[in-house]
Formats: structure tokens, C-alpha cells, sequence
């Protein structure tokens, strides 16, 4: 019982890592990674994103496990609807914000005896926070994303987690180790997907917007394809 248990949440964590490679999470993820200037806060955006998912999987879970709660395939479908929107919309904002133009500086401060300097991107008419110098600023956002992404998700791992796992509570305990895989598998995916960001920002500006513009370009492509494929092929609205 204990190999067997082991070898069940084992699976659910190697599940998450991959689940987080999936193209529509990398695609919302990297349309905020674009925004930032540090390795560091593009993983930790990663890390946020894996947090909202994991939070609507054990909702998810509560109704579906504890409440024999059974979630339709039109409602699944909605919740994938809805999700290809949300990927339309962060793709344009994308777009909004480099047509709305910005400026690099560059700041240089004193870390005891140290002094280093990175740059700064302003928008046009918006004030810089001083306390988000290091390129990280907590914004729900990420988590908000995350969410939805877990809602839509969910139906299809209730259906592999219910038929096969013995005890609610293990499957349960499956869903918060799935949500660790997600987590962890999230922030290393952003920050590869920062690297590029990172690397542009202080010397390729042209460049760093021409990354930014590819990141809304895939976003609204994957968000229009799922738009068209759960509004009109699989007939939600037929």
C-alpha cells in the first residue's frame, strides 16, 4: 500500500512539472515575463502562477472529491472558452503597452560595498515605484491567471485522479502535490522564458520589443485558436 501510494503522488508531481510546459501556461506566463527586467522576479511570477492554479485544483477537488460534485463537458469547455479569451486579452495588452512607448534608464546603487547598475523601463505619464528597483513588484495578476488556468484544467484531472485513487484524502494530498509540481515546473519554465527579456533589456531595446511583441503574438494566437475550437468545432455556441 505504501509503494503504491508513493508511486501515486510520485506520478501526480511528475504530472504537475509537465503540466506546466503545456503552450496556452506558457503563453499567459510569458506575457508578463516580457514585462520584467529580472530573472529572479520572472520566476517568482512562474511560482504565483502555479500558486492560483494549485488554489482552483483543490476547490476543484473539494466539490468533485468530498462532494461528489461532476463537472460537464459544456461547463469544461466554457472554462477553456473563457480561458482563450483571457489569452486574447493579454496578448493585446502586450501591444498596448509597447504602441504606448517607454524609457530606459539606468540606476546605479550600493549594496554595502558594492555598486551595481541595471536598467529601468518607464512608461510614458507613469511614475516609477521606488520600492520595485530590483524588478518585482507583487501584482495578483499571476495568480488571478493561474486560477482560471486551474478551473479549466480541472475537469480533465478529476477524470484521471477519481477512477483510480482509493481514499479522498489521498487524492487530495495528489492535488496539492500536483499543485508543487505545477509550481516548481512554472518558475523554471519563466525563468528560461526571462532569460531572453533579461538579456535584452539594458543594451537591445529595439530588440527586447521585438521579444515582447512575439510573446502577444503567440498569446493571441493560442487564445484565438481555443476561441475557434471551443466556440465553433466543438459547437459551444452551435
Amino acid at each position: 500500500m505504501e509503494t503504491s501510494t508513493f508511486a501515486v503522488l510520485a506520478l501526480g508531481f511528475f504530472l504537475g512539472l509537465k503540466h506546466a510546459t503545456e503552450a496556452d501556461h506558457l503563453a499567459a506566463v510569458g506575457t508578463i515575463v516580457s514585462e520584467r527586467k529580472s530573472l529572479w522576479s520572472s520566476a517568482l511570477v512562474g511560482g504565483l502562477w502555479g500558486l492560483g492554479h494549485t488554489i482552483s485544483l483543490l476547490l476543484a477537488g473539494i466539490f468533485v472529491l468530498l462532494l461528489n460534485f461532476e463537472i460537464s463537458e459544456k461547463t469544461e469547455r466554457i472554462l477553456e472558452f473563457c480561458v482563450g479569451i483571457m489569452l486574447l486579452f493579454l496578448g493585446l495588452n502586450v501591444f498596448r503597452k509597447i504602441l504606448k512607448g517607454g524609457k530606459i534608464h539606468f540606476h546605479t546603487h550600493d549594496h554595502g560595498d558594492r555598486k551595481h547598475t541595471h536598467p529601468h523601463l518607464h512608461e510614458l505619464n507613469k511614475i516609477d515605484d521606488t520600492g520595485t528597483h530590483h524588478g518585482f513588484k507583487f501584482s495578483p495578476r499571476a495568480i488571478l491567471i493561474g486560477m482560471v488556468h486551474g478551473l479549466a484544467g480541472s475537469a480533465a484531472l478529476m477524470l484521471l485522479v477519481v477512477p483510480t485513487i482509493h481514499s479522498r484524502s489521498l487524492g487530495l494530498l495528489y492535488i496539492v502535490i500536483f499543485g508543487i509540481g505545477s509550481i516548481g515546473g512554472m518558475m523554471l519554465m519563466s525563468f528560461l522564458v526571462g532569460l531572453p527579456f533579461h538579456l535584452t533589456a539594458s543594451r537591445f531595446n529595439r530588440f527586447n520589443n521585438i521579444l515582447q511583441g512575439l510573446a502577444g503574438l503567440v498569446s493571441i494566437i493560442i487564445g484565438l485558436t481555443i476561441i475557434y475550437e471551443k466556440g465553433v468545432t466543438e459547437g459551444l455556441f452551435g
